[in-house]
């Protein structure tokens, strides 16, 4: 099962891909990490999911990332005594904290913390942005607006409030109760949902530890204005566009996704572009042209990992659209101008020793060309710092932890392997040069460039660059 590419594919798993026989496809066809979503399916479900997912891991031979996408807080209107109303341009409408059903000239808003940060002139954004309201009076417990875009509202729909950092942890009671399931299962990732500022990763992280890492779903604009300090605290990074486009113009998306993007490879954390990237595969067994381009362009900016959604998790054809994704990827990474685009796109060192060797290794590999490179690894450190330099061989990584194998399944090309540990520089030469032998990224008299830390299973200590040939 090894990848012929660098970038990688996360899957959602659903209703289409809820057998071990359509996962095992899905993995054969290039999925690397699945995904799943706690918004839907039981506890039971998702535990089934896991079972299978590692009973296929251990049949290919290869380590699967499993990422668990939390909820988190969900702002939605109350109930209507009709099911539905209609919201009429320049009419008056108020949203409040009574439980009682609503009409057309209210609606119950049980959320306190969205009326504690309104101002006069707010804008709120109900069902996906569909219906806009300008706030005109509020209170604690209520909030006067006038119906800017009208059309019909019906029970349960979304409530956004754009430019506003609310009051609110990422983190519900379902949430919780969820992420301690989703450990127990020995997941590899956390999603965290609604990031909008870097204490929402520190408050995440107390409860994960090291159990798992961290992605931070970037979908508020909030999270956008605290960029840098989101991704220093994070794990990895995912560019949740269709929130995100739901608060921001449409034409804002693009240069946003490009900056996460920038923003995550200079710090050498994983991003993931997600959300309908190849939607009309739902329902087609081939992607629009634009949507082509679309997963392209994610791969010449440098990202980590392209993600499937409904199209892998309820779609008509699962299989075909991550296959498409696959040949998609691989045709880019075939294009010199891909290559180049990650040369000039590449973020300078940080002037400390990881940073030193690994830029010393992406020098190195260039002009050595060597059949790959190695990087020994207990916490996955070595491997990330690796990863950032975007060298142009694959990067073999090796460890002694499952747990980190799996984590690194979702790095732009890692090839993780568990392996043993090593005591000494000369067993790390040896277990190196067989484990590329064997995984099939080199041969006989083929050269290799070794990189890990002394002394040996510390974390984050990445000291050693040892050029190998390989015997015979």
């Amino acid at each position: 099962m090894k990848r012929e590419r660098s970038a990688r594919i996360l899957a959602t798993l659903g209703p289409a891909s809820a057998t071990r026989e359509r996962i095992l496809e899905l993995a054969r066809a290039g999925a690397d990490v699945f995904r799943l979503n706690f918004s839907h399916g039981s506890h039971g479900d998702h535990a089934e999911r896991v079972k299978q997912i590692r009973e296929i891991e251990h049949e290919i031979g290869r380590p699967i990332g499993v990422l668990m996408d939390l909820q988190g807080p969900k702002l939605r209107v109350g109930r209507f005594a009709e099911g539905k109303v209609m919201l009429i341009p320049g009419a008056h409408f108020r949203l409040d904290l009574d439980p009682g059903v609503g009409d057309a000239n209210r609606a119950n808003l049980p959320h306190p913390e969205i009326f504690a940060a309104l101002e006069a002139g707010t804008e709120l954004l109900l069902d996906d942005g569909k219906l806009r309201l300008r706030v005109d009076a509020f209170g604690p417990d209520f909030a006067d607006t006038t119906v800017l875009v009208g059309g019909p509202l019906s029970d349960r729909k979304g409530v956004n409030v754009p430019g506003v950092v609310l009051p609110i942890s990422p983190l519900t009671a379902k949430d919780l109760a969820d992420l301690d399931f989703g450990l127990s299962l020995g997941v590899d990732w956390v999603a965290l949902s609604f990031v909008q500022r870097a204490e929402d990763i520190r408050e995440a992280r107390e409860l994960v530890g090291d159990r798992a890492w961290i992605m931070a779903k970037l979908e508020k604009p909030a999270a956008i204005d605290a960029l840098e300090p989101i991704v220093a605290l994070a794990d990895g990074v995912m560019v949740a566009r269709g929130d995100l486009g739901v608060e921001l113009p449409p034409q804002q998306v693009p240069v946003l996704q490009r900056r996460i993007v920038r923003a995550a490879r200079a710090a050498g954390k994983p991003v993931v572009v997600a959300t309908q990237m190849l939607e009309s595969m739902i329902t087609s067994p081939i992607p629009t042209r634009a949507e082509a381009s679309d997963v392209a362009t994610a791969i010449y900016d440098g990202a980590d990992a392209v993600m499937l959604s409904a199209e892998s998790a309820s779609g008509q054809y699962p299989v075909e659209a991550v296959s498409i994704m696959h040949r998609i990827i691989c045709e880019v990474e075939q294009d010199p101008a891909w290559r180049t685009g990650l040369e000039a796109s590449h973020a300078p060192a940080e002037a400390n020793t990881p940073d030193a060797i690994c830029s010393a290794l992406r020098r190195v590999a260039g002009l050595l060309e060597p059949a790959a490179t190695v990087a020994y690894t207990t916490s996955g450190f070595s491997a990330l710092r690796a990863s950032r330099e975007r060298p142009a061989t694959p990067i073999l990584a090796l460890t002694p932890q499952l747990a980190t194998a799996r984590r690194l399944a979702l790095a732009w090309g890692v090839h993780p392997v568990p392996f043993e540990e090593v005591h000494d520089v000369t067993e790390m030469v040896e277990h190196a040069s067989s484990a590329a032998v064997s995984h099939g990224f080199a041969g006989p008299g083929e050269v290799l460039v070794v990189i890990g830390g002394l002394p040996f299973g510390k974390s984050g200590s990445t000291n050693l660059l040892h050029i190998a040939r390989i015997p015979g």
